[in-house]
């Protein structure tokens, strides 16, 4: 394996484990309410990743952000999205529902496919018209068994799924686009943090501990985030693909095994209906890159001879 490829999948395994156990983090601070914690998790995001483009150079990219209202317009969207996603999460895992917060995980793929169906025509085959059978299938059983929609799973699929189609439209980098989305939402966590009645929100009076713990949420959100860029400039976009499912099996198991939240057979039964629908999915997929593989040899053996 090329020495890219290898630091690649490395950067990738990092990124994807890291958000798989992000959620410790978040647990371990219930004592801050999901809010302030999702205010912290701005302020500091955005100093690391401002710090990160003067250091790398990638001004000239930002400044060409802010220099289009087309794309500043279009970042508003993708930060409202992002901010959603984050703020939903957070409360998940802090109100033990890191389960519901696993499926969405597990559906976004499969609502990626719908979103490249509806805005970019995409076509689908049979294997992935029956992964979201599959998917609508275990949304339906949630429905009769619950009385109620999966609301936790379904908002942080769809929120990220489409935050996946703005930011695909407007071709952001990952650096910029999370400096100018943090950027938005700096006022509003400022202010929240000035007005909040919370204890901990006047960092002056928390102990460094808290402080040390509160800033952490930056780099819980930033070093994942590195890797992937990372990963992304080394490996395809498809060999990535693979590892996404990572963060929400982590967050099953810890969900399951160490924070003891309760997995009725109903439950199971629609994660076992989304793990099939993803099943179907890889196991195409890897069919579809060995054809392709055979064919470009194929094709390289018919160069050779014919020279």
């Amino acid at each position: 394996m090329h020495t890219s490829s290898r630091s690649g999948i490395l950067y990738a395994l990092t990124a994807f484990t890291l958000w798989a156990i992000a959620p410790i983090y978040f647990k371990e601070m219930s004592f801050v309410p999901a809010t302030e914690i999702l205010a912290h998790r701005v302020i500091w995001s955005c100093v690391i990743v401002l710090v990160l483009i003067i250091l790398l150079r990638y001004t000239d990219a930002l400044k060409k952000v802010l220099n289009s209202p087309k794309t500043l317009m279009a970042m508003l969207i993708s930060t409202l999205l992002i901010g959603l996603n984050w703020g939903t999460f957070i409360w998940a895992v802090q109100n033990n529902k890191m389960l519901s917060a696993s499926l969405g995980y597990y559906i976004n793929p499969l609502i990626s496919i719908l979103l490249g169906v509806i805005f970019f025509k995409d076509k689908l085959d049979k294997v992935r018209k029956a992964a979201v059978v599959l998917c609508f299938c275990a949304v339906v059983f949630e429905v009769i068994q619950f009385g109620s929609l999966p609301w936790i799973a379904l908002i942080l699929a769809i929120t990220f799924g489409f935050y996946g189609l703005v930011r695909k439209k407007i071709a952001v980098d990952s650096f910029t686009g999370m400096a100018i989305e943090t950027a938005i939402m700096l006022p509003l966590a400022l202010a929240y943090l000035v007005l909040s009645p919370s204890p901990s929100a006047n960092m002056f009076e928390n102990s460094a501990n808290v402080n040390w713990l509160l800033f952490a949420a930056g780099p819980v959100t930033m070093v994942p985030l590195m890797c992937f860029a990372a990963a992304a400039n080394r490996v395809s976009m498809v060999t990535l693909g693979f590892f996404q499912y990572i963060g929400p099996t982590g967050m099953f198991f810890l969900a399951v095994f160490l924070y003891d939240e309760p997995l009725s057979p109903e439950k199971l039964t629609t994660f076992v209906l989304i793990w099939s629908a993803l099943a179907m999915l890889i196991v195409d997929s890897v069919r579809r890159l060995r054809k392709a593989k055979a064919t470009k040899m194929l094709n390289q053996n018919t160069i050779n001879s014919s020279n």
